[in-house]
Formats: structure tokens, C-alpha cells, sequence
């Protein structure tokens, strides 16, 4: 298959995880929570994580946003499920990126969007509950 139409496939994913999301919703008994949002596109997310045994037991994820911030939030919180806490800081923007799928090295506007999850997690680490 060409780039072209793996791209093209990949966007109809994404579309996809925008129009019903994976693991949206909030976590009531969170051991970590951030909110984050991107001021120049308006996107917002609102990471849940809660642990059991040292790893990710469940991670859930609110908010607003284009279909690139929300489709990432949703494959990033199934991604957290099973890491170990030590792991989760070393999770890159590369990490995220390979998640979507989607080139958008010629758009760095759409990668913050992509990376929101990723921001809101580490805030979420850094103490913020």
C-alpha cells in the first residue's frame, strides 16, 4: 500500500477515536489527575490515572478539542495501562507520536495537540491531583 493511502487510513482511525473515544471518562478515585489545555487551539484534556500494585491500573481521560488531541488522549490511556509508575516518565513524545500514526512533522501546531495527553500526564506526576 502506498504512504499515501496508509495516511489516508490512519486519518479515518483517528476520525474514528474522535467520533467514540476509548476510555473517556473520569476517574473518581484517582491517584493522579491534571488538566491541561493548548491556548492556541483551544483543545483541552483532563488525565485520570489510578495505580494498583505499582502500574497503571486504569487510566481515563475528559475534555475538548480537534479529532488529532482526542484520538490521542484516547490511544495514550489505553497505552498507560499495565506501566509500572517508574516507567511512565520515560515515555517520549515519539512514544505518543508512533500511537497516532500520523506524520505531522510539517504541522508542529497538530503535534501540541497530539502531545496533550502527554503534558497532562506529566503535570499529573508532578502532583497535581
Amino acid at each position: 500500500m502506498a504512504k499515501a493511502e496508509d495516511q489516508e487510513i490512519y486519518q479515518e482511525f483517528i476520525i474514528g477515536l474522535y467520533k467514540n473515544p476509548l476510555n473517556h471518562g473520569r476517574l473518581a478515585n484517582a491517584d493522579y489527575r491534571a488538566q491541561v489545555d493548548n491556548p492556541t487551539c483551544g483543545d483541552r484534556i483532563e488525565l485520570s490515572i489510578r495505580m494498583k500494585g505499582g502500574a497503571v491500573a486504569e487510566a481515563k481521560f475528559t475534555g475538548q478539542g480537534c479529532a488529532i488531541s482526542q484520538a490521542s488522549a484516547s490511544l495514550f490511556t489505553g497505552y498507560l495501562r499495565g506501566r509500572k509508575l517508574s516507567a511512565l516518565g520515560k515515555i517520549t513524545a515519539k512514544d505518543v507520536l508512533k500511537l497516532i500514526k500520523i506524520d505531522l512533522s510539517r504541522n508542529p501546531g497538530r503535534m501540541k495537540c497530539a502531545l496533550l495527553p502527554l503534558e497532562a500526564m506529566k503535570k499529573a506526576l508532578g502532583g497535581s491531583k
